[in-house]
Parts: C-alpha cells; sequence; structure tokens
C-alpha cells in the first residue's frame, strides 16, 4: 500500500492511521486495541444529515488525551524525582476559545486541579463561570484596567485562586488602588523577563526584550515598592515565558534554569513565592521529524516534563528552598492534536497533456523542435530534455508575444510543452529522485480547487507559515499520479496551501489522484486545534465552516455537539450591513424592472426567493 508517501507513521502519533480499503481513519488513544474509525464514512454520515464539508471535526478523546498525557508525565516525574511541590497546569483560553473546548477541558481537568488562564477580560468571565475544581488557578496575564482587577478581586470571596500576574509597576498602582476600595487583598504574581532566547519561530517572544514583564532593575524596584506598601505576602507566582513553541528541549533546561535564580533570589528577600509559572513552550511536533525545527520538536512529553523538574528541584535544594508548585500554560499542546479541517476538491487546473499533440505542417519549427524532444528521452537525458523543453517554450513565448506567431499556434505550443512535462514526470517518478529537477517539475504542478477559506480556517498557514499533515483522506490504496497545490475558494492568490509534511520531508506540492467525475475527493488537514479557530478573519466574507465534536465508539462515532457554519446574513452583519436593508433594496431594484418592464412578474419572485435563501445560506459552495 503506497502510503508511505504521506509520513503518516511519523507524525500520526498513534492518532491515524489508514485502512484497507484506503481510507484515513481516526483511532481512540485511551482504548486498549481501537477499531479506527473511518474518515470518508464520517463525512458522508455528516452529510446525509444535512451537514456539510468544510467541516471542523474536533475529536473528543484526542482532546481527553492530550490532557491526560500531559498531567501524567508530570506526575510521573514527580514521583520518580521525588519532588516535594505539584503541579497545577492552566489551559490559556487564547488558544482556542471555543466553548465547547474550554468546558471539556474543565470537566476531565477537574481531577487534576486544573486551571484557566485568562489574557482579557472576555475571558476571564469565561473562567469565572466554569466549574473549576477547589485549588484550580486562575492566571490572569496581559495588560488590565480597573474593571478586569476589580472582578479579579472580587472572584477571590466566591473561593477562585485568581491570580493577578503584574506586567509592569503602574498595574500595581491599580491593584492596590483596587484592592483598598474593596477592602480585599489580591493574589499576585509577577511576571520576569529572562535573558535567555529561545530558537524557534517565536523566538522573539522570549528574553529581556519581550513585550510584557519586567526586567531585572523593574522587578527590585517592586519588590520594594510592595515591601512600602504592605503588599509583599500577596505575591506568591512568579512568571517566565520559555516562549511558544520551543523547538529545542536544551532550550527549557537553560531557560528553567535561570527562572529558578530568579525565584530563589526573590525567596531569599523574604517574597513569599510558592508558585512557579513556566508559561507555554511545550511543542507539538507538527511533521513527525522529531528534530529542533520550527514546525518540529527534539523532545517528548515525557522529557520535557523531566527537563522542568529535575532543573528546578536541583536548583532549589542547591539554593535551600522549598520545592515550588509548578505551573504550565501548555495550551498548544492539549488542543493542538484535537481537531482537523475536512473539505472538498471542487475542480483541478491541470497542467499536462495525455496525448501528443500532432505535427502540422504550418507550425513554426521550434514547435517541431519541441515535439521532437521525447524522441530521445531516457533517464539518462531527462535533465537535459527538460532544458531543451522549457527553452523551446521561452523562445515561443517570445515570438507571441512580438506578433510572429498567432494565437492558434502558441496554443499548440503550449500543448507540446505540457505533454513533454508529462512524459519527463512519468520518467522521473518511475526511476525515483532525480536531483535538481525535482526542484524544477516542483514548479508545474497541478492546482486543487478546494472548498474553504484559507483565511479563515488556516491564519497561520498564511501569516506564519505554519505547517500542519495535509492528505488525501481516500485512496490511499492507489499510487498518487499527480502533484498539486490546494487553492481555496477566495478570490486572493495569496489563498493557498503550497508546502506540505511528506515521508521524505517537506515539498511544495501534495501527491494527489486524478479526480473522478460524480465521487468525493476530501482534503483533510490535521491538528488544527490551536489558535486556529481563534485567529480566522472573514476575508471575502466566507464565514466559519460547520464545527462538529465527536466521540469514537467501538469502530463507529457519535455527535457529541455540532455548531452550523455563518449565514451569509450573519457575515454581513459582522462587518455592518443589515441583511433586511440589502433585502429591501434589491426588492425595489426588481419593482423597478417589474414596472419598465424588463422583468415578468413571475421572474420577481424567484429572483426575491433567491436572493432569501442566498442570505440563509452557507458561505461556502454547497
Amino acid at each position: 500500500m503506497p502510503t508511505s508517501v504521506y509520513g503518516i507513521d511519523h507524525w500520526g502519533q498513534g492518532l491515524v492511521t489508514v485502512l484497507d480499503n484506503g481510507d484515513v481513519a481516526l483511532t481512540d488513544p485511551q482504548v486498549t486495541d481501537p477499531i479506527p474509525v473511518g474518515l470518508p464514512g464520517i463525512v458522508r454520515d455528516l452529510k446525509a444529515r444535512g451537514i456539510t464539508t468544510p467541516i471542523l471535526l474536533r475529536v473528543e478523546s484526542f482532546l481527553d488525551y492530550g490532557l491526560h498525557r500531559l498531567n501524567a508525565a508530570f506526575a510521573s516525574v514527580i514521583a520518580q524525582v521525588g519532588y516535594q511541590g505539584a503541579y497545577r497546569g492552566v489551559f490559556p483560553i487564547k488558544v482556542n476559545q471555543q466553548a465547547e473546548v474550554v468546558r471539556r477541558i474543565v470537566e476531565v481537568g477537574q481531577q487534576y486541579t486544573f486551571g484557566l488562564e485568562a489574557g482579557s477580560k472576555p475571558e476571564l468571565i469565561v473562567a469565572l463561570a466554569q466549574p473549576l475544581a477547589d485549588d484550580s488557578l486562575i492566571i490572569c496575564n496581559g495588560v488590565k484596567d480597573d474593571e478586569f482587577i476589580r472582578l479579579a478581586i472580587l472572584s477571590r470571596k466566591l473561593g477562585f485562586s485568581t491570580v493577578i500576574v503584574l506586567e509592569s509597576l503602574k498595574e500595581f498602582e491599580i491593584v492596590r488602588r483596587v484592592s483598598e476600595e474593596l477592602g480585599v487583598k489580591p493574589l499576585l504574581g509577577v511576571r520576569v523577563k529572562l535573558t535567555q532566547t529561545v530558537t524557534g519561530k517565536w523566538e522573539a517572544s522570549s528574553g529581556d526584550r519581550s513585550t510584557f514583564g519586567l526586567g531585572t532593575y523593574q522587578v527590585v524596584q517592586l519588590i520594594d515598592r510592595l515591601t512600602e506598601t504592605g503588599y509583599l505576602d500577596c505575591l506568591v507566582l512568579q512568571h517566565n515565558h520559555l516562549g511558544s513553541q520551543v523547538p529545542n528541549v536544551n532550550d527549557v533546561r537553560r531557560t528553567v534554569t535561570e527562572a529558578c535564580r530568579f525565584y530563589s533570589e526573590l525567596r531569599a528577600m523574604g517574597v513569599p513565592l510558592t508558585y512557579l509559572d513556566l508559561g507555554g513552550g511545550l511543542g507539538v511536533d507538527y511533521t513527525g521529524e522529531k528534530r529542533s525545527t520550527e514546525n518540529s520538536v527534539n523532545y517528548s512529553v515525557e522529557e520535557y516534563c523531566s527537563a522542568i523538574i529535575e532543573t528546578v528541584a536541583y536548583a532549589m535544594d542547591e539554593a535551600g528552598e522549598p520545592h515550588p508548585n509548578i505551573v504550565t500554560e501548555s495550551g498548544r499542546y492539549v488542543t493542538a492534536l484535537s481537531s482537523l479541517l475536512i473539505f472538498d476538491v471542487l475542480d483541478a487546473t491541470i497542467y499536462d497533456v495525455p496525448e501528443k499533440p500532432m505535427a502540422d505542417p504550418e507550425d513554426h519549427h521550434l514547435v517541431g523542435d519541441l515535439l521532437t524532444v521525447e524522441d530521445y528521452l531516457n533517464v539518462h537525458r531527462v535533465q537535459e530534455c527538460f532544458n531543451d523543453a522549457v527553452f523551446y517554450r521561452d523562445e515561443l513565448r517570445a515570438l507571441f508575444r512580438r506578433g510572429q506567431l498567432d494565437l492558434r499556434q502558441m496554443a499548440r505550443a503550449e500543448r507540446a510543452f505540457l505533454y513533454t512535462l508529462s512524459r519527463i514526470s512519468k520518467l522521473k517518478r518511475e526511476h525515483g529522485p532525480t536531483g535538481e529537477l525535482d526542484d524544477q517539475l516542483e514548479k508545474f504542478v497541478d492546482y486543487y480547487h478546494c472548498n474553504f477559506s484559507l483565511f479563515q480556517s488556516l491564519p497561520d498557514v498564511w501569516a506564519i507559515d505554519q505547517l500542519h499533515p495535509v492528505i488525501p483522506l481516500q485512496r490511499h490504496d492507489e499510487t498518487p499520479n499527480r502533484r498539486a497545490i490546494l487553492t481555496d475558494i477566495t478570490c486572493d492568490s495569496d489563498g493557498k496551501i503550497n508546502h506540505f509534511v511528506l515521508e521524505d520531508g517537506i515539498h511544495s506540492a501534495l501527491p494527489v489522484h486524478d479526480l473522478i467525475e460524480g465521487e468525493d475527493y476530501y482534503i483533510g488537514v490535521f491538528f488544527v486545534g490551536a489558535y486556529q479557530e481563534t485567529l480566522g478573519d472573514l476575508h471575502n466574507m466566507f464565514g466559519d465552516a460547520n464545527v462538529v465534536t465527536i466521540s469514537l465508539q467501538d469502530g463507529g462515532f457519535r455527535i457529541e455537539h455540532e455548531t452550523e457554519g455563518d449565514t451569509i446574513a450573519e457575515v454581513m452583519s459582522y462587518v455592518e450591513y443589515d441583511p433586511q436593508d440589502c433585502l429591501a433594496a434589491f426588492r425595489k431594484r426588481v419593482d423597478r424592472a417589474v414596472a419598465t418592464g424588463n422583468v415578468a412578474a413571475e421572474e420577481r419572485r424567484i429572483m426575491i426567493t433567491a436572493y432569501k435563501d442566498s442570505l440563509a445560506g452557507y458561505t461556502y459552495f454547497e
């Protein structure tokens, strides 16, 4: 079976497999000997229920798996090392703000005293409405105003362990004033900038030039001010952001070591710290490379936990300080694997010609030269043949631009070039890699036009070149015979996916199959549970896709929750159009056309009905 081309065994983490019939399937990681559930079958079932692609499919057991594995890894290392503190993880709501995700994390996380991180007032309001376990933390980060701080302080009277992390000296003065107005002391943390930076895509968010937090001299100023005002006993947490998606485990060790120096020094100054919050950083291996690269990591979650616990234990023992409770904000790790985006291919632009054009006496001699390239095409001369074909095509294009070749002859020249290119590509596939030619042929791949918006559903792919595993969901028992770039249905040249994780590395085209008339061809983009739903925009006014949460059960699935995608009317209202005003304006235009005789009365009904139906319809292809 030719599935190895997509590298599923590398990046699938045991969650994704392929059935004997060639369908991609999901397996429940929490079940012994699970029965895989085919994704095309899930999509067909949802379609029969009226839920059409594009679909964001959220798998409940995958979300649970990330949470269980993170907490189990910390518990195991704590026991092995004899660590005296506890692990108190929190989920940063910004990573995935969807109610179903937060609800499930809180529900499953209760057994671990798992908390939430809020970086804004709306997120704090969400956090305070959740049934968190006793002693679960709510960590308040980001810039805060009076209202944010007032709500955080008041929540303490309800039994919440809400920690206000100070990001600046000015922020403490607001906290002090509000605290005195309410007569309630806050729980405080301080975000300390480390000097160590980490490698990877988010290097700029680490180190002493990062946006948030206090530098060394500001930390000392804060301690003096807390002491002076009688608030030193409120400072219980030190926050250090190691960096997002840290690719190298040695960066984790180095930054944690520096964080421990700050912690032990602050303790020595009389600060009653009990929590060391090491922020985000736990990465996801999107590519399966297991290397220190922007979209991969060179460690497992177990190694990450060991690096933290062992480093902190050694540093605290050496300093003679008690082991702190460890907090991490590992949102990406918890949610990334839980969702996949599924869409169908609508059409394709194919850049080859299967049949050789016949020679014509009227052809320019360069067209004849182009057609004869195939005569000497063999594995030893394949690069030469490619060079010749490109040269002849470029010369013919120059003749056309100068008016020395008519349109029909130019069209025949293009057909001859594409035919020759298809012969060269076929020979390359049969004989394996051919060096520089592989890269050159990547420029002549097909375009598969797909029913989704990159900007709405996969914004990080467009904005920061985030890699997600992308594969066809069917026909893995067939050898893919084409390579394509995937384009979305926005009218924007940036709306495409052109970097793919394959068995032998990262490529600029995806191996795909010929489309079959009347048969759906589905593509899946995996591990999109972190940030993508939150960051999507309304480019071309394409709204949210349909969202379905499922649980895997005995070789089948059950729908746990469904959220319909945005209608056109809803998207219009987001950008300040009133759908009813638009309908009224359209109706007036139709009535004027009826009055002038350009539109019949029966046509009026059809036109207005079509407009109203479209307002209520899905923004994507139906």
